[in-house]
């Protein structure tokens, strides 16, 4: 089974994380930032990955070190339940409408952490949500599950519907990525 605990714990903040790159689409998500409970829960849910996130952060400062360190946890955490990665598809993309938004991901698990970033959100704040953490959430998870990540906006005005546009699409293309094609082999000429 494909599956990962992880648990870090820093001056800043407490997570305990465990996913199934199997499962239905369950979550239990607290982590101290509502929005980010929010994109969780729907990332989990559009990629049928069972997710527990429990965090408690210096969020009293702001929720930077939280989402950041989450971000971390769920890099780890994927990059534990894939092993060594045998029989996965490697490659995932999504174009996804949000409204009047509509998002582009791709996203190739190559062991090699790029993020290429293009969103334009309109707001700095979503709730109390600073927007720019978006960034930063991706940057932590893909430097601790290597691969390349291409986020790009084609469309779209209202800040909310970008960033969960974003993350339906995330969600979809990692659940493409992942998948087993039954050949048991690591789909790379590397080896």
């Amino acid at each position: 089974m494909r599956t990962s605990n992880i648990k870090r714990t820093t001056a800043e903040t407490d997570i305990s994380l465990k996913l199934n790159l199997d499962g239905t689409g369950c979550s239990h998500v607290a982590t101290g930032c509502g929005f980010l409970d929010h994109m969780l829960t729907l990332f989990a849910k559009h990629g049928r990955f069972d997710l527990t996130v429990r965090c408690q952060g210096d969020t009293w400062v702001d929720d930077h070190h939280s989402v950041e360190d989450i971000g971390i946890a769920l890099g780890q955490a994927f990059k534990m339940a894939l092993g060594d990665k045998k029989g996965i598809t490697r490659y995932g993309n999504m174009i996804l409408p949000m409204d009047e938004a509509l998002i582009l991901t791709a996203v190739d698990i190559s062991g090699r952490s790029c993020l290429c970033y293009d969103l334009q959100i309109p707001t700095e704040k979503i709730g109390t949500f600073d927007t720019e953490l978006v960034e930063e959430f991706l940057l932590a998870f893909v430097r601790c599950c290597p691969m390349s990540l291409h986020v790009r906006q084609l469309a779209g005005k209202n800040s909310h519907h970008i960033v969960e546009g974003l993350f339906k699409s995330l969600a979809r293309s990692l659940k493409a990525a992942v998948a087993l094609d039954g050949s048991n082999e690591i789909p790379s000429t590397k080896g």
